[in-house]
């Protein structure tokens, strides 16, 4: 076996990791949000609690998690490839201690601000009680973005060793924390049960990474040296990395600065919608970028553009061929999707109606996130911290006007579309941009897609025949039972698979590719399916 074949290999099994414990985490994580309606709904404690996240995410993603992205990710590798692993080790240390140093500064600013924040940034259309509760929430939940960037830090040194496994399984821990804070913390303490639930959580995620990190030999030593090797590196890519990680969670921002204003639930309604949506996004695209990242980062350092361009096109052609269905599925069975899964006690069928309208409409955005997702991580592994930033500002202008203009005329449904619209943009200016480094195989993509445009319309009229009755057969107000779920299940299986057939008669040449893979690791004792997960 050629040393090619064993890179493609090593791929294909973490990706098969990767992939496995992302599903089992966004599984977990749609069961966390179940929970979570059936108790809070679309209620104003809710609402109080999805606005005060957005202060704690800006720092989270701005500060400790976008030091350790893709800023950091390729110059850490680069040092490991040298063979300077206690040069590595530095460089981490001393971001590290950096980075908690500033977060520390801003959350004390956060604390003693809150109340304008939430009034005037973040959701001055809530009502003064809900206003104040999420003031205080967003006090709280500051603690839950210094353990997450501390796991963020972990999880982007270990993947940087090409170890997945803890990394994948640690957002395991943070749903079950957020469950034990809705099941166990939430009867008696309230929506700030599930903050301290969301903060439990956290601390697992961290810890697991620690603990994982450790086992390599790492230490953690308090550090401020601004001349360790490989600083100034991440430093200069660092400031476009922070702008775009705002840019992305400003218009979150935007959204829910605009529903606030609609009115009571529409902070709640995007919330759950727009946690449908990123479902399927979490478990191919994060999952495949994630693999990819370093992967793509060893190819361009040594100069291997072609194999670059190859897994780059694959993995593009993939992507199209999943999400186009599943934007379908989302878009024509949003009703019966939210009915499903989510009308239980609180959450009542006005909920379910605003949730359904915004997930249809968020539904037209997922393969632009899933594109740039895969972009994004393409365009740092040339070290290119510039075309993101332009893309992210981009969509970021683009989702302002188109949320003021839309909002008006379609509720909360326009900022559902103002994203969808946005990222779509995001995607063809960043599509642009590092088109201009590296060949993006578009031309096969499209080749691809055209040869899966049979099973394409076959999905699209199976969706459009079966959608209406659907909604009725799963709708809670004729009763609650097995059969619904059953029918509803059978229902979105039977139209995957109509898809995946006639792609196969019409022998679209991924699909059958993958068909083929599949039905050979069937064939596997499941021993080594398992030493594959493992990974070990």
């Amino acid at each position: 076996m050629t040393v090619e074949q064993q890179n493609r290999q090593h791929l294909a099994r973490a990706t098969l990791i990767v992939a496995t414990l992302f599903i089992a985490s966004r599984l977990l994580g749609l069961l966390r949000d179940i929970l979570i309606a059936a108790r809070f709904g679309t209620s104003p404690d809710y609402d109080a609690y999805v606005a005060a996240f957005r202060i704690p995410d800006l720092l989270f993603l701005v500060v400790m998690s976008g030091a350790f992205g893709s800023a950091f990710i390729p110059v850490y590798a680069e040092l490991l490839t040298k063979g300077e692993r206690r040069t590595a080790w530095r460089l981490a240390n001393t971001l590290l201690s950096m980075t908690v140093a500033v977060f520390l500064l801003a959350s004390v600013t956060v604390l003693f601000t809150a109340d304008s924040l939430i009034g005037t940034l973040v959701a001055p259309g809530l009502a003064p009680e809900s206003r104040a509760l999420a003031a205080d929430l967003t006090r709280l939940l500051m603690l839950s973005p210094l353990c997450l960037g501390i796991g963020a830090a972990a999880k982007a040194m270990l993947e940087s060793e090409s170890r997945f496994t803890e990394p994948a399984v640690a957002p395991l821990l943070y749903n079950l924390g957020i469950i034990t804070g809705t099941v166990a913390f939430a009867p008696l303490m309230g929506v700030y049960g599930l903050a301290l639930g969301v903060i439990v959580g956290a601390m697992g995620y961290a810890a697991l990474q620690l603990w994982a990190l450790y086992r390599t030999g790492w230490q953690f030593l308090l550090s401020f040296d601004r001349s360790v090797t490989g600083l100034r590196d991440v430093l200069s890519l660092l400031g476009p990395r922070l702008l775009a990680q705002a840019a992305m969670q400003a218009n979150l921002l935007i959204a829910t600065n605009l529903a606030s204003r609609i009115g009571h639930q529409y902070i709640s309604s995007l919330q759950y919608a727009y946690q449908i949506f990123m479902l399927p996004h979490g478990i191919f695209a994060l999952s495949l970028a994630t693999v990819l990242f370093p992967t793509l980062t060893r190819y361009r350092s040594a100069g291997d553009n072609h194999q670059l361009q190859q897994i780059v096109a694959q993995t593009l052609r993939i992507l199209l061929l999943v999400t186009v269905p599943i934007t379908v599925i989302l878009g024509g069975f949003s009703r019966s999707i939210v009915q499903t899964l989510f009308q239980f006690g609180a959450f009542t069928a006005t909920s379910t109606y605003l949730v359904s309208e915004a997930l249809r409409w968020f539904a037209p955005g997922l393969l632009a996130y899933a594109i740039v997702e895969v972009l994004t991580r393409l365009s740092y592994a040339f070290k290119d911290s510039r075309s993101p930033v332009i893309a992210a500002l981009v969509a970021v202008g683009t989702n302002l006007v188109l949320s003021l203009i839309l909002s008006r005329v379609l509720g909360h449904r326009g900022l559902a579309l103002s994203l969808a619209l946005a990222t779509t943009v995001e995607m063809v200016v960043l599509g642009f941009l590092v088109s201009r480094q590296v060949r993006l195989g578009l031309g096969q993509a499209l080749q691809g897609v055209a040869r899966a445009l049979p099973a394409l319309g076959t999905l699209t009229i199976a969706t459009l025949w079966l959608a209406t009755p659907l909604d009725l057969a799963t709708d809670p107000a004729r009763g609650r039972s097995l059969a619904q779920f059953f029918a509803f299940a059978y229902t979105i299986a039977a139209a995957l698979l109509a898809y995946l057939l006639m792609a196969l008669v019409f022998r679209q040449p991924d699909v059958t590719r993958l068909v083929a893979i599949f039905s050979r690791r069937l064939r596997r004792p499941m021993r080594q399916i398992v030493a594959a997960i493992l990974g070990r």
